[in-house]
C-alpha cells in the first residue's frame, strides 16, 4: 500500500471519484498495475502534501520540482515525468503586458511554490518593487481571487493555468517565465524502490512513442511531440507587433501635426520606447536600403553594441559575410513581395550567444498608402525548447550508451527500406550481431567495463558501416546492422552482404583495450535478406535473430544465412508451445518416481520426474519439450504443477508404512527459481497440501548460479528455516565455483551421469568422481552418484566411498505405486 500526495492541480494531478486522476495519476496507476502497488490517496493542500512527505506520513508525492532545498528532506527520481514552464494569468479588466505592469499590482500564487520563489527574483531582477506577491494555499482559490477581483493576477504552470483561465475567465499574459523539470519524490533516505521502479518504467516508455506515457499524455491534450512553439510565444510576438505598428503609426501622425504638439510626441515615444526595451524579445526595424533605424534594448544585447554603433549600419558590417547575404535576401523578400517571413535561425554578432536559437519574425511597414517604407523583424529566443525537444527525440530514438539508434529508429528505418524495396526492387540485408560470452566478460570484470566495451564495439563496428546503412543497438550486447541498395542481382546481394559480415567479424581478431588490459572477444552473425520477408519487419528481425543462434550453435565467431529448415523449426517450436498450453489446461502431465538406495539397498528417497501423457504421441520424456517451456515461459506453470503433485504424493506416503519418512526430491528449473514469487509459491503449496516441507527436496542445476547469487543464497536460506532440503544436480558440468558452492546452503551433490558411465574406461573420469566426494566429505555434504547402470559402476563407486545411489540398475521411473521399500544390493 502505497500513501500518495495529492493536492488539486488538473490536469497533472487530482481527485476525482476516489481515485488519483489526470496525467501523474495516470502514469502511478500504470506503474502500480504492473508492480503490484495499491495506492491510497491522501487529499491535501500543496504546502500540506509537503510537510507531510517530509514527515513520512506519505510515501509518494508527484509533481514536486526539483531544488536543492527541497533535496535535503526529499529524494527525488532520476528522470522527469514532465516539463513544463509558468504564466501570468490577469483580471479581464487589468492590463499586463510586460513585467514593468506588474508594479502596485497583487499577484496570487501557490504558497511556498517554486513558482513563489522564482516570481520574487524575477521581480527583483527586474527592478519592479510595489508588486505585491499574495502566498493562498490553492489555485483554486488564487484563480477564484482574481475573477472577483481581490487579486490581479495569478502565477501558475500552463498545465493548470490555461484550463483554469477559461473556468474563471481570467486572461493568459505574455509573461512566461521559469521552465521546469517536474519529478516523483519521497521522504529523505526511504522508498527508493518506489523512485528506481517509476524510473524504470519512465525509461522505457518515454524512448517508446507507442507506450502508455505517450498514449496518457495524447489522452490529457499535453503531449510533447515535434518542436513547436508555445501559444504564448506567439501571443507576445503578435501583441508586440500591434503595439510597435500602434506605436509608428501614432509617431508618423505625429509627425504631421503642429509644432505644438512636439513635447507630447516626445513623451509618447519615450513610453513607447521603455515598452519595447523592457520586452523580452530583440526588436529592430530597417529602412528600405536595410539600414537599421531602430533597436531596442534587447537587440544591442544580442549584437554585443551599443545603440550609436548598430543604427545607420547594415547587416554587412555587423555579421560575417554569408550571415549578412542571408539576411538580405530575407529582408529583400519581404520588401519587395510583402510577406510576412518566419525564420529559425542561430545566435549570431555576439560570440556569447553561440548556440542561442532565435525565432525571428519579419514584416512590411507600409505608410498611409500602402506604401512599404520599412520592415520590422521581433526575435524571440527559445533555445530551452528547442534544446527540450532535442533531448526528448535523442531519448526516443538514440541508445544513450553508445549513441546508436535504438530499436524504436531501426524498426521505422527497416519499415521505410522494405518499402522502398517492394517499389525499386533494389535487395537489402538485415545483420544480426551479438557479441560471444559477453556475460561472462561482464560478470568477471564488472558492468562498468562492459558497458565500456559495447562503447568501443559500436564505435569499431560504426567505422565499417556505409554511410547509407543503419547500425543500431537492441539492447545488451545485440546490434543490429541494416543495409539497403544492394541492387537487384541476389547472387550479387548475397556476396555483398557476405562480405560487410565477415569484415565485420574480422574487425574483432584486434583485441579492445579496457582499464590498459587488452581483452579479445568474438561475435556470430545472422543475415536474412528483403527478398525472403514481403513487407514483415518483425519476420525480418527474426529470422535474422535465427541465423545468428545458428552460427552460436555452429562454434561462434561466424556468419550464417537464414535456411528454410530454421523456419520448419520455428514452426515445430511454436506447435510445441501450442501443445504445451493444452497439455496445461488438461492436465496431461504426470510424474514418475525413481529410488535413490544406499549401499545395502535400502530405499532412502525418490526423485519425482516429469513425463507428458501425450493424447496421440504418447509418453513423452522431458528433454524433447522442457527446453520449449523455459523459453515460452510455461515452466512456471508446469513447475507449480509439479510441486504440488510432488508434495500430495508426500502426504500420501505419511500414510503408508515403509514410506512415511521417505524423503522426495524435486527439479526446479532456473526461470522458476528466479521468479519473484517462488518462496511464497513453495510454502503455499506447503500449507495448502499439507506436505512435510522436511521430506521435500528441490534440485538446483547449476545453471542457476551464473546470475544474481546473493538473492539465490537468500530465498535458499528462506526455504531451508522451514525444513526444505536443497540438491546441486549435475554437479561439474555446469558453473562450478568453490567460492560460491561454500556459501550455499546445500544438503546433498549429485555426481552427473556422464562422469559415471565412462568411469570404468576414462581414468579422468574416475579422478573427477573421487574429487567430487573428497569435496562434499569436506563440505559436509551428502554425495549421491547418477546415471549408475551396471554392478560394476555400483562396486567401483563404492570403493571410492560413494554410499548413495540413483540410476536404471537400481529401478527405472515409474509411477508412485511401484516403488518398492527396498532393493537387493
Amino acid at each position: 500500500m502505497i500513501r500518495v500526495g495529492v493536492y488539486e492541480n488538473p490536469p497533472k494531478i487530482f481527485i476525482e471519484n476516489g481515485r488519483i486522476s489526470g496525467i501523474f495519476g495516470d502514469l502511478l496507476y500504470a506503474i502500480a498495475d504492473r508492480e503490484g502497488w495499491q495506492v491510497q490517496p491522501v487529499a491535501c493542500t500543496w504546502r500540506k502534501c509537503l510537510q507531510e512527505l517530509r514527515e513520512g506520513k506519505i510515501d509518494l508525492m508527484p509533481d514536486v520540482t526539483y531544488n536543492e532545498e527541497r533535496a535535503r528532506f526529499l529524494d527525488f527520481g532520476s528522470i522527469p515525468a514532465l516539463h513544463g514552464w509558468s504564466e501570468l494569468y490577469r483580471n479581464p479588466h487589468v492590463m499586463i503586458v510586460t513585467v514593468h505592469d506588474l508594479v502596485g499590482k497583487r499577484i496570487g500564487v501557490l504558497a511556498d511554490s517554486s513558482q513563489e520563489r522564482y516570481l520574487r527574483q524575477m521581480l527583483h531582477d527586474f527592478g519592479v518593487r510595489k508588486a505585491g506577491i499574495v502566498p493562498l494555499d490553492s489555485l483554486d482559490q488564487a484563480f477564484a481571487q482574481a475573477a472577483q477581483g481581490n487579486i490581479d493576477a495569478v502565477a501558475t504552470n500552463y498545465f493548470f493555468g490555461d484550463i483554469a483561465a477559461r473556468r474563471y475567465g481570467l486572461k493568459a499574459t505574455p509573461i512566461i517565465f521559469q521552465p521546469s523539470q517536474l519529478y516523483f519524490a519521497v521522504p529523505k533516505g526511504t522508498n527508493r524502490d518506489l523512485l528506481e521502479a517509476i524510473d524504470f518504467y519512465l525509461g522505457q516508455w518515454i524512448t517508446t512513442p507507442e507506450s502508455p506515457y505517450y498514449r496518457i499524455l495524447e489522452h490529457w491534450k499535453a503531449a510533447v511531440g515535434e518542436t513547436h512553439i508555445p501559444a504564448s510565444v506567439w501571443w507576445s510576438v503578435g501583441l508586440l507587433n500591434l503595439l510597435l505598428v500602434l506605436a509608428l503609426v501614432t509617431m508618423w501622425l505625429q509627425r504631421r501635426q503642429v509644432l505644438a504638439q512636439g513635447r507630447h510626441l516626445q513623451i509618447t515615444e519615450a513610453k513607447l520606447a521603455v515598452i519595447l526595451d523592457s520586452v523580452d524579445a530583440c526588436i529592430f526595424i530597417k529602412d528600405e536600403d536595410l539600414r537599421y533605424q531602430y533597436v531596442n534594448h534587447r537587440q544591442t544585447l544580442r549584437l554585443d553594441r551599443d545603440s550609436e554603433a548598430i543604427l545607420g549600419q547594415t547587416d554587412d558590417a555587423l555579421f560575417d559575410s554569408e550571415t549578412a547575404e542571408r539576411m538580405h535576401t530575407e529582408d529583400q523578400h519581404v520588401l519587395v513581395s510583402g510577406e510576412t517571413l518566419t525564420i529559425e535561425e542561430q545566435g549570431t554578432g555576439n560570440p556569447r550567444a553561440t548556440g542561442r536559437t532565435y525565432l525571428t519574425v519579419k514584416q512590411p511597414l507600409r505608410d498611409e498608402r500602402g506604401r512599404i517604407y520599412a520592415l520590422c523583424g521581433i526575435s524571440t529566443d527559445f533555445t530551452a525548447h528547442k534544446r527540450a525537444q532535442e533531448k526528448i527525440h535523442q531519448l526516443a530514438f538514440y541508445d544513450p550508451l553508445t549513441g546508436l539508434p535504438n530499436r524504436a529508429l531501426l524498426l521505422d528505418r527497416a519499415r521505410h527500406a522494405l518499402d522502398d524495396y517492394a517499389r525499386e526492387r533494389s535487395l537489402g540485408a538485415l545483420l544480426f550481431i551479438d557479441l560471444d560470452n559477453f556475460k561472462v566478460l561482464n560478470d568477471t570484470l564488472g558492468h562498468a567495463h562492459g558497458d565500456r566495451l559495447l562503447e568501443l564495439v559500436a564505435a569499431r563496428l560504426g567505422a565499417l558501416v556505409r554511410r547509407n546503412d543503419t547500425l543500431a543497438r537492441l539492447g545488451g550486447d545485440e546490434f543490429v546492422l541494416l543495409m539497403e541498395r544492394l541492387g537487384s542481382d541476389l547472387d550479387a546481394a548475397i556476396a555483398r552482404t557476405e562480405g560487410v559480415a565477415r569484415q565485420l567479424l574480422d574487425s574483432f581478431a584486434d583485441p579492445f583495450l579496457l582499464n590498459g588490459n587488452r581483452h579479445n572477444i568474438t561475435t556470430s552473425i545472422g543475415a536474412a535478406l528483403f527478398s525472403e520477408v514481403g513487407n514483415r519487419v518483425d519476420e525480418l528481425l527474426k529470422r535474422a535473430d535465427m541465423a545468428m543462434y545458428e552460427a552460436k550453435a555452429a562454434g561462434r565467431n561466424q556468419v550464417k544465412f537464414f535456411d528454410p529448415l530454421m523456419q520448419a523449426s520455428l514452426s515445430a517450436r511454436a506447435a510445441l508451445e501450442t501443445e504445451l498450453r493444452e497439455a496445461i489446461t488438461h492436465r496431461h502431465f504426470l510424474l514418475y518416481y525413481q529410488p535413490q538406495v544406499d549401499a545395502s539397498g535400502l530405499l532412502i528417497g525418490a526423485e519425482a520426474l516429469l513425463r507428458w501423457e501425450h493424447p496421440h504421441k504418447g509418453l513423452i520424456t522431458p528433454g524433447r519439450f522442457i527446453a520449449e517451456a523455459e523459453s515460452s515461459g510455461l515452466i512456471i506453470a508446469i513447475g507449480q504443477w509439479i510441486l504440488r503433485t510432488a508434495c500430495e504424493q508426500l502426504v500420501t506416503w505419511s500414510q503408508q508404512p515403509g514410506y512415511a519418512d521417505l524423503p522426495l526430491s524435486v527439479n526446479v528449473s532456473a526461470r522458476q527459481f528466479h521468479h519473484p514469487d517462488f518462496v511464497a509459491d513453495v510454502l503455499h503449496i506447503l500449507k495448502e497440501t499439507g506436505a512435510n516441507p522436511e521430506r521435500l527436496g528441490l534440485e538446483l542445476t547449476e545453471t542457476l548460479l551464473a546470475e544474481d547469487m546473493d538473492t539465490l543464497i537468500e530465498k535458499m536460506k528462506a526455504l531451508r528455516t522451514h525444513g526444505i532440503r536443497f540438491s546441486l544436480d549435475d554437479f561439474g558440468t555446469g558453473y562450478s565455483s568453490l567460492s560460491y558452492l561454500k556459501r550455499l546452503p546445500l544438503d546433498q551433490l549429485k555426481i552427473d551421469q556422464s562422469f559415471v558411465q565412462d568411469l570404468l574406461d576414462d581414468p579422468n573420469d574416475a579422478t573427477i568422481v573421487k574429487t567430487i566426494l573428497a569435496l562434499g566429505s569436506s563440505l559436509d555434504l551428502e554425495v549421491i552418484a547418477e546415471g549408475v547402470e551396471t554392478a560394476a559402476q555400483r562396486d567401483a563407486l563404492l570403493t571410492f566411498g560413494c554410499h548413495c545411489f540413483q540410476g536404471y540398475f537400481f529401478g527405472h521411473p515409474g509411477p508412485a505405486e511401484k516403488l518398492p521399500s527396498t532393493l537387493d544390493p
